[in-house]
C-alpha cells in the first residue's frame, strides 16, 4: 500500500486468523445392521469367536483324556495271540469304518484318504461354501443335516466298535491286559507285596520238577508255547500259576482251551488232565521258596 501526501490520511490494517476446529468424538464405524444383507466380518470378528469355542471344546476334550487315561497293559509281545489291539476311544469310529467292506481291502484308500479328506476339507471350506447370512440352525437345513448325520454316524460307529470288542473278549475268554494288571497289583497290595512290574518279575522255581505230570506236559507239547522251563513264550508263564488259579479252573482251561490255547480233551486222558492240573496248582511262590 502506498501512503499518500495527506498527513491526516488513516491507514486501517485488517487481520484474519483461522483455526480449524478439531472433532474429538470417537470415529466409531456403523453397526452391520446398517448394511442390509451383511452380518459381520469373517476376519477377525467371526473367526475369533470360532477360535474361542474351539478352545473350550479342546480343553473339555483334554480333560476327558486326562480323566480316562489310555489303558496300560503289558510290554508289547508280537507272539501274544490273546491280545486284541484297539485304538483309543476317540478313534473307534474310524477303526470301525475301516472294517466295512467298501472301506477296506481293495477299497482301503476310500476309507483312509477319500472319506476323511472330504470330511475335513468340507469343514475347512465351510465359511466359503456356505455364505448365507442366516445364523439359526433350523433355517440352514443342508449344513445342519450334514452335521447331525456326522454326529450320529460317529456315535454309532464308536458304539459298534466297542460292542464288537466286548463280544470278542467274552467269546475268547480274554481278560484285557490293563484289567489283569490292575487286579494283580491290587492283590499284591492286599498281601503286603510290592506291585509287580511286567518284564522285571522274578519267576518262582518249579515245584516238584520230578513229578510225572511234568512228563505229561512235555508229551502234550505244552512247552512249545509256555517255554521249556515254563517261563513263558507265546503263552503265559506257568510258574506261580497256582497263586492265580485253582485246580478246577486249570483243568477247565486244559480241557476246553481258552483264547489262543487249544483244547486238550482229545490229546490227554481225563486222568492225565487231572494230574497236570493238580501239579500246576502246586506251582506257588511260597511252595517254591
Amino acid at each position: 500500500m502506498e501512503k499518500g501526501h495527506d498527513t491526516k490520511e488513516k491507514i486501517v490494517y485488517v487481520g484474519d486468523s483461522r483455526i480449524r476446529k478439531r472433532d474429538r468424538s470417537a470415529n466409531v464405524p456403523q453397526d452391520y445392521s446398517s448394511y442390509p444383507g451383511k452380518t459381520e466380518a469373517f476376519v477377525p470378528n467371526f473367526l475369533l469367536k470360532e477360535w474361542m469355542v474351539g478352545v473350550v471344546v479342546l480343553v473339555g476334550f483334554l480333560t476327558l483324556t486326562i480323566a480316562e487315561p489310555a489303558p496300560l497293559g503289558y510290554p508289547a509281545d508280537p507272539l501274544n495271540t490273546n491280545f486284541i489291539p484297539m485304538p483309543d476311544w476317540y478313534f473307534l469310529f474310524l477303526y470301525q469304518l475301516l472294517k466295512m467292506p467298501y472301506t477296506s481291502g481293495d477299497y482301503v484308500l476310500l476309507g483312509t484318504i477319500a472319506i476323511p479328506g472330504i470330511a475335513f476339507g468340507a469343514m475347512l471350506l465351510a465359511p466359503w461354501l456356505d455364505r448365507g447370512p442366516e445364523r439359526r440352525f433350523y433355517r440352514r437345513p443342508i449344513a445342519s443335516s450334514l452335521m447331525i448325520v456326522s454326529l450320529v454316524a460317529c456315535t454309532y460307529l464308536t458304539w459298534e466298535a466297542w460292542t464288537h470288542y466286548q463280544e470278542e473278549l467274552e467269546k475268547n475268554g480274554i481278560i484285557p491286559e490293563h484289567h489283569e494288571r490292575r487286579m494283580m497289583a491290587e492283590e499284591a497290595v492286599k498281601q503286603g507285596k510290592p506291585r509287580p512290574v511286567p518284564g522285571k518279575d522274578t519267576l518262582p522255581a518249579i515245584v516238584a520238577a520230578d513229578d510225572p505230570a511234568f512228563t505229561n506236559i512235555i508229551q502234550a507239547q505244552c512247552i512249545s508255547c509256555h517255554g521249556t522251563e515254563l517261563e513263558g513264550g507265546v503263552g503265559p508263564a506257568l510258574r506261580g500259576i497256582g497263586d492265580r488259579m485253582g485246580k478246577e479252573e486249570i483243568a477247565e482251561i486244559i480241557t476246553n482251551g481258552r483264547g489262543g490255547m487249544p483244547a486238550y480233551a482229545n490229546i490227554l486222558t481225563a486222568e492225565e488232565i487231572d494230574q497236570v492240573a493238580e501239579w500246576l496248582a502246586k506251582q506257588k511262590e511260597e511252595a517254591a521258596g
